[in-house]
């Protein structure tokens, strides 16, 4: 079933481009991996993800081309969301998700903004499997697991989503860049968001990043071979939230006024290997969650 869906995102985009299918070549693929086991150890809310992108296109000039379609990137993406006890967990506490997320998305250029738009399809409940496989992680290494009645109540829906960023890069340097973006979401989740990501380095310019949804920290998918060294990041954002499957109002569920997330990262580039790692804190997403978070996210890649 994901296939399916997977290719009928994928053609949808694919149709509206000006480019032929056969004028396009893989550029890139990217990944990153986020628990909260690297942040605060915690393991509870936004306890963990991973999500991955796959690039298709001309050739990469740089920079993102004009044409809107010309670019395509394949999203997957999957998120477990808890609980802060997984066996009892307290009245008001927000609900177990497993969550998967398959879309196609554009990049293009746009009266120098970096535009990115496309569709998901955000999948949720038993039928994913992300429960009984963190029931069978945590009990290979003696954690606490969710119980049946915490699965049982879980989050199930099947949501399309459609998802927009404008963003500018500003060359503050040769080494510094700040990078100001507008996002907005209407679906699985409905928000309006604003931020900024800051860049001290020459990792990452020339090159194509996304946005991981849970931190908003950025992995590379197209990779410039001349940068290398080291880079920080530091950015920050707000959102104001007007739905969430994840927080339902009709289980008396209040969100937030709004939703923050304060981030910061370095990668590292080797000459056949590179590196992440970032943290970010993570604002309170509803009225009852007693306590913000911290969550760690990694990337390792290996060329040879």
């Amino acid at each position: 079933m994901f296939r399916i869906f997977a290719g009928v995102l994928m053609a949808s985009l694919v149709a509206l481009s000006p480019a032929q299918a056969e004028d396009r070549s893989r550029l890139g693929y990217g990944r990153m991996f986020t628990n909260d086991y690297f942040g605060d150890g915690k393991d509870r809310w936004r306890t963990g993800s991973i999500s991955s992108s796959r690039v298709w296109g001309p050739t990469w000039q740089g920079q993102v081309p004009q044409g809107f379609g010309e670019l395509i990137e394949l999203r997957l993406s999957a998120e477990v969301l808890a609980p802060d006890n997984l066996e009892t967990p307290d009245v008001g506490d927000r609900p177990y998700a497993g969550s998967i997320t398959i879309g196609a998305h554009t990049h293009f250029g746009w009266n120098g903004f970096d535009m990115s738009t496309g569709a998901d399809l955000v999948l949720t409940g038993s039928g994913t499997g992300l429960g009984s496989l963190q029931r069978e992680f945590h009990e290979l290494f003696g954690m606490q697991v969710p119980s049946d009645e915490v699965l049982d109540n879980q989050i199930s829906g099947i949501d399309p989503t459609l998802v927009v960023e404008m963003a500018r890069t500003l060359d503050l340097s040769d080494q510094v860049t700040l990078r100001p973006f507008l996002e907005g979401r209407a679906g699985a989740e409905t928000f309006v968001r604003a931020g900024f990501d800051l860049t001290l380095g020459n990792i990452g310019q020339g090159e194509l990043l996304i946005r991981e949804n849970t931190t908003g920290q950025r992995y590379r998918v197209i990779q410039n071979s001349d940068n290398g060294g080291f880079s920080f990041v530091v950015g920050a954002d707000m959102a104001q939230v007007a739905k969430s499957i994840y927080l339902p109002e009709d289980q008396g569920f209040d969100l937030t006024g709004s939703r923050d997330r304060v981030r910061a990262g370095v990668h590292w580039q080797g000459d056949s290997a590179s590196a992440f790692y970032g943290l970010t804190w993570l604002g309170k997403e509803f009225e009852g969650q007693d306590d913000d978070q911290v969550v760690g996210s990694i990337r390792v890649n290996f060329r040879f």
